[in-house]
């Protein structure tokens, strides 16, 4: 199966951000910042005000409007979709609010196998106001590539075992090693969701897509090669069917980069932890994307270009370089320090590869 997404048929196509998904040559170092859409924003916060994440997620012309303003105001070589990870959860009627300041909390986590069978199947009629955003975001983005993204089985998993975010995920933990048979289904489940989810975006346009794996940090290399891997790899195989890149992005995850690549990401993104240079040989002759730290836009202009330089002369090593930061923006980011970089790493001379 070929979604158009992936054809000379998509204005995209030819991008620079696709091609080098693609690794493919490149007219510029593409960029794009992960939770570029919204939170640094002040046109963001006066479109949010008085709106409830989750609303805003699914209010279609909210997301078109938040997910074009950082494409306006920076220029980026690609959108995000504004949504949230547990947006899928919240389609199929799980019972959780995102509680500002705390994140996603679940009225009631999941801890026996009657649990994971009573969350729903994720069908296209659940996120029918997903694929009205998506259709209106192509008509708007034009040869601006669309990236639809969902959340990976374990973290997503983790949110409903824990019924909020954790720092040692050890309710997580407890379930993946004392009720394996519970965890194997709630992971099914999970991934299940998650594939159905980026085929509704893929379908309505998307051109790439990605799946964050924020808590896989928490994990060891043998755990998550039972554990967790083997899920991942179902969600992204199923993307791949699908004909567009595949970005597997974790935080915290240096000694996970061989696994995460070998999972089926055509793109491994790397957080700032770990160089460049170190993370390429560990990724399997795939591209990378990243990896300035967040905070070195706080930093004088001449000092973030120069860190932004090295990232850039490094990822010339890699099949083919997304340049980003390593983790989301920070939500008191000065706006316009993005829009320097952006126009630094995209002016950045590049060898023909």
């Amino acid at each position: 199966m070929t979604s158009v997404a992936s054809t000379p048929a998509n204005p995209a196509h030819d991008s620079a951000f696709l091609r080098a998904a693609r690794g493919e040559e490149v007219p510029h170092t593409p960029v794009w910042f992960m939770r570029q859409a919204g939170r640094s924003l002040p046109e963001y916060l006066r479109v949010r005000e008085g709106v409830a994440m989750l609303d805003a997620c699914m209010d279609p012309e909210l997301v078109v409007e938040i997910t074009m303003q950082p494409v306006r105001r920076y220029g980026v070589d690609a959108a995000i979709f504004f949504s949230d990870i547990v947006l899928p959860l919240k389609a199929v009627g799980v019972d959780l609010d995102i509680v500002p300041g705390v994140g996603p909390v679940v009225a009631e986590p999941v801890r026996t196998l009657a649990d994971v069978e009573r969350i729903p199947d994720l069908t296209p009629e659940h996120v029918g106001f997903i694929t009205e955003a998506v259709r209106g975001l192509v008509g708007e983005l034009g040869a601006t590539p669309l990236i639809g993204f969902a959340g990976a089985p374990f973290t997503v998993a983790s949110y409903l075992v824990e019924g909020g975010p954790s720092k040692e995920h050890a309710k997580t933990k407890a379930m993946m090693f004392g009720a394996p048979e519970v965890w194997d289904a709630l992971m099914r489940k999970i991934g299940a969701m998650a594939a159905s989810y980026l085929e509704v975006q893929v379908a309505a346009g998307a051109s790439a897509v990605q799946l964050f794996d924020s808590w896989a940090g928490a994990l060891t290399p043998a755990d998550y090669a039972e554990h967790v891997m083997p899920h991942s790899t179902t969600v992204l195989e199923r993307a791949g069917a699908l004909g567009v890149p595949r970005i597997h992005f974790g935080v915290g995850t240096a000694n996970l980069l061989d696994l995460m690549g070998e999972a089926g990401a055509d793109v491994v993104g790397v957080d700032w932890r770990t160089p460049l240079e170190r993370a390429i040989p560990l990724v399997g002759g795939r591209g990378v994307q990243g990896n300035l730290d967040p905070t070195l836009v706080f930093a004088p202009t001449e000092v973030m270009t120069a860190r932004a330089a090295e990232v850039i002369e490094a990822g010339r090593a890699a099949r083919g370089h997304i340049f980003n930061l390593g983790h989301g923006v920070i939500p008191s980011t000065d706006p316009d320090q993005l829009a320097r970089l952006t126009e630094f790493v995209q002016g950045y001379p590049l060898e023909q590869r």
